[in-house]
């Protein structure tokens, strides 16, 4: 395989890590693995309570490897699924494998990484498909 098949899924993997270190970094964590079960999660529960095609077109803006995370296990036959803060604090908690004392802390800071990684105003389009109760907790906490 020559250096140009490479380059293409080195320049993926490049853009994945700035996006799972802006996690890291806003969730104040070294630990890479609990970032990447964050963004997963939280990428999972916005998915599904949107429709597909505010779904697609978010997903356009992810990086290429996390386009494919944001994917796995989608079933767009089935969203969007309606659910209240409650639920999207246990369906966070399942994924990401953290407390849900904790998850009032780690969405909102996932939640900023990705803003300033998207364009701008894409981010609250995609706020604006869910309840507000649901939304507030995806903002910064002051």
């Amino acid at each position: 395989m020559t250096a140009t098949h490479s380059n293409g899924f080195e320049h993926a993997i490049h853009t994945a890590n700035i996006w799972l270190k802006a996690v890291a970094d806003s969730m104040e964590t070294e630990d890479r693995h609990l970032a990447n079960r964050a963004l997963r999660a939280w990428l999972h529960t916005l998915r599904d309570r949107l429709t597909v095609d505010v779904a697609a077109h978010f997903a356009a803006q992810l990086p290429e490897l996390l386009r494919g995370v944001y994917y796995d296990g989608w079933d767009p036959s089935h969203v969007p699924v309606k659910y209240d803060r409650q639920t999207y604090v246990n369906r966070f908690t399942q994924e990401s494998r953290v407390d849900p004392a904790d998850v009032p802390r780690i969405a909102p800071a996932v939640a900023e990484a990705v803003r300033h990684q998207v364009s701008p105003g894409q981010f609250e389009t995609v706020l604006d498909q869910l309840p507000r109760d649901v939304r507030s907790l995806l903002e910064p906490v002051a």
